[in-house]
């Protein structure tokens, strides 16, 4: 439970949601429950994105309402009640008086009372909004008591004329970051540039690929990450050019190039960032013509990465350095425009090159606009830069060259003039990762 809870930041997201709504409204958002791991053993809660992002109410089996009536909104949470004898095990709660205290909610009550509230809220209530699909129990519920309201003779009492989710309007909220959305990203990055310089200072042949990465996630939780914000990647050899490659079971040979996908969580904001490098400290010249086009791919791509371009932009850029250094190695052959058209290059590079970065890893907002094209980049948007080259094991590559993967992953923050790279300063170019002293 939060001591130092910045109600002012929860407050603004929901008024600005409220503000999109008509009059007469309910948003109903709820959080996860519990989720059991094996018998009786719990994972450990992460609340929900979308509740969390309005609320910042981190307990489970809760409930965010929000009800706009004559221009007012009320904004209601429904928790779990305090109890000294479950807070022995699992620690304190706000409970209905922390809710309305600490998270600042205009009314309270406990989350055993909502299936019994919810009538009330839906009685005379227009324009209804939840998250369709996310929570069974909790739509159908929802879908009774207005099929109930519709049959009442009761003329006196308005049912509802519209269901919609809400997370679309949540989504592109979410899209643009506020300022301490991007000082959250800031520290994420900043922690896992640390931990990825960690690893590069003591990778050695003959370690095992899970050394390396209970060597980062130790430096994330040091520097106050809550851990790692998705499984943490590191492949070795032939295992580089898996993509969501996450055994980590290998000894890493003195010849092998590593590549490691880490980020860590921060107050809930995720950082995503990938080095490719040598086990020995030294690129083979095979690794080096790989790395060399990559790099290249990556650098040019973020310069495309400023307000008033496409999101696609950047994309395309990397596609097309990508392609023609391939032509150079013999890997590609023919025209550059014939193999993008045909997607003869995704053998090698067959991911997308960006996503949005925030509560989430892969985070919430759109990526067309109104009219189907590419969404234009808005100061404020937060976004990864990670193209790769994956060299498959077969007998059609000439064998200097099978089972190099690299990839290069950077985080970046759309500006009012341009962008900043979030992770920027984590060794990258080939001069650095050689120079780098252990």
């Amino acid at each position: 439970m939060k001591n130092n809870f910045n109600h002012s930041i929860f407050e603004k997201r929901k008024k600005r949601l409220i503000n999109e709504l008509p009059e007469n409204s309910i948003v109903i958002i709820p959080n996860k429950p519990l989720s059991i791991r094996s018998n009786d053993v719990e994972y450990k809660f992460r609340p929900e994105s979308n509740f969390y992002y309005l609320t910042g109410f981190e307990e489970p089996n809760s409930i965010c309402v929000l009800k706009k009536e004559r221009k007012h909104f009320t904004y209601i949470l429904f928790v779990e009640p305090k109890d000294k004898e479950k807070e022995i095990w699992t620690g304190k709660r706000a409970g209905k008086e922390g809710a309305k205290q600490i998270y600042r909610a205009d009314e309270s009550y406990l989350f055993s009372e909502f299936e019994s509230k919810l009538k009330y809220f839906l009685s005379d209530t227009e324009h209804v909004y939840f998250p369709l699909g996310q929570n069974k129990n909790l739509e159908l519920k929802i879908t009774s008591i207005i099929d109930e309201l519709k049959r009442s003779n009761r003329t006196s009492t308005k049912s509802p004329k519209n269901i919609s989710d809400p997370r679309d309007l949540i989504h592109r909220m979410r899209l643009i970051k506020d300022n301490y959305e991007i000082e959250c990203l800031e520290t994420a990055a900043s922690i896992a540039k640390d931990a990825h310089i960690l690893a590069m200072t003591c990778v050695k042949p003959k370690m095992y690929e899970y050394e390396i990465e209970a060597i980062i996630e130790c430096r994330f939780r040091t520097l106050g990450a809550s851990g790692p914000a998705y499984p943490s990647i590191v492949g070795s050899g032939k295992n580089s050019t898996i993509l969501h490659y996450t055994i980590n079971n290998k000894i890493i040979q003195k010849n092998d190039l590593i590549l490691i996908d880490a980020g860590c969580e921060y107050n809930y904001y995720a950082s995503d960032l990938t080095r490719t490098f040598p086990a020995n400290k030294r690129f083979n010249p095979a690794q080096k013509a790989i790395y060399k086009i990559v790099l290249e791919a990556q650098l040019k791509s973020i310069e495309q990465i400023k307000p008033g371009r496409r999101f696609i932009n950047s994309y395309n850029k990397a596609v097309y350095i990508l392609v023609e250094g391939l032509k150079d190695l013999g890997l590609l052959k023919g025209s550059t425009e014939k193999i993008i058209k045909k997607g003869e290059y995704k053998k090698f590079f067959m991911h997308k090159l960006s996503h949005w970065l925030g509560l989430d890893v892969h985070d919430a907002g759109p990526y067309l606009d109104a009219k189907g094209k590419s969404i234009k980049l808005i100061p404020g948007m937060v976004m990864t830069v990670e193209p790769g080259i994956y060299i498959p094991d077969t007998q059609d590559i000439p064998k200097r060259f099978r089972g190099i993967g690299v990839r290069i992953e950077d985080d970046v923050l759309i500006t009012k003039t341009g962008n900043k790279v979030l992770t920027d300063g984590t060794p990258k170019t080939i001069d650095e990762i050689e120079a780098f002293e252990a």
